[in-house]
């Protein structure tokens, strides 16, 4: 079974900077084919898509983060990254790694991804 676990969340203030890791426990190669993503929810919210990577290394990120957040997928560690800096108080939430080896219609819509992480929380406070 695909297990993905979620770790570099915290409480920073605003305008702060995070890493958020997702380690995979798969071999480099099936990493390597993997579409992976990071997707929040705060509470009483739906959850949403932040940023996603496909098998290629391509980024897509939300408009709310462009600028801001960078997502990296290091195929050799089997680890995937989202760097986060200027952070504000609306990026308060839980966040979620996911993968799927398949192809993903919609990057920043959960529905395409089949593994998920346990999440990791993520505070930033004005």
């Amino acid at each position: 079974a695909v297990r993905l676990v979620e770790s570099g969340g915290g409480s920073v203030q605003d305008g702060g900077s995070l890493r958020l890791s997702c380690a995979a426990s798969v071999t480099r190669y099936t990493f390597s084919t993997f579409s992976m993503g990071w997707f929040r929810q705060a509470p009483g919210k739906e959850r949403e898509g932040v940023a996603a990577i496909d098998n290629h290394s391509s980024p897509t990120y939300a408009d709310s983060v462009k600028g801001r957040f960078t997502i990296s997928k290091d195929n050799a560690e089997t680890t995937l990254y989202l760097q986060m800096n200027s952070l504000k108080a609306e990026d308060t939430a839980m966040y979620y790694c996911a993968a799927t080896g398949t192809v993903v219609a919609w990057p920043l819509e959960g529905r395409d991804y089949h593994y998920w992480g346990q999440g990791t929380q993520v505070t930033v406070s004005s």
